[in-house]
């Protein structure tokens, strides 16, 4: 993961190496990522000692990684903690939920979506099927009910001639 600046909107972004079924691909954050990224990536380390030793906190190698026990025990804790593991249609809320709600996010907020498809690594078609529909309710009707100005079709008023010196 790597900070850069967005040459668009002039502020900072996390690019991210990610790997999956096509293979390694890269995709950009919101800038909101960033701050709690750099607060996660700067937090000692706690280094384990004996039995009864006192805990040793070290400054993290960019080689540590930021979760090093299990991401998903971890997000599904918090989870349980905010009581928040079922949806309102009481389905379990999963690490993929996350997915799922920032593809609704970018799609409401008027995004691309061929640019949201191509940053996570998914088709349009894809997000049409599974994604498009939950915010039927959501879409702003003056955006799609476009219409080009009507062409005037009166004739033209005849011109007074100019009076003759």
């Amino acid at each position: 993961m790597t900070i850069v600046e967005d040459p668009e909107s002039r502020q900072r972004i996390l690019e991210i190496e990610v790997r999956g079924k096509r293979g390694v691909g890269w995709c950009k954050s919101m800038p909101g990522a960033v701050k709690p990224y750099e607060r996660i990536r700067d937090r000692l380390k706690p280094l384990r000692g004996k039995k009864g030793e006192e805990v040793v906190l070290q400054k993290r190698k960019p080689t540590d990684q930021l979760f090093p026990g299990s991401y998903l025990k971890m997000f599904n804790n918090l989870l349980d903690r905010q009581e928040l593991k079922l949806d309102r249609d009481g389905k379990p809320r999963t690490a993929y939920s996350l997915r799922h709600t920032y593809i609704c996010l970018r799609l409401m907020e008027g995004a691309d979506v061929y640019a949201i498809a191509k940053n996570c690594r998914t088709s349009v078609e894809m997000i049409e099927k599974f994604y498009a529909a939950h915010i039927k309710n959501t879409l702003d009707a003056s955006i799609i009910n476009v219409r080009k100005p009507k062409q005037s079709f009166a004739k033209p008023k005849a011109q007074k001639a100019a009076p003759q010196v």
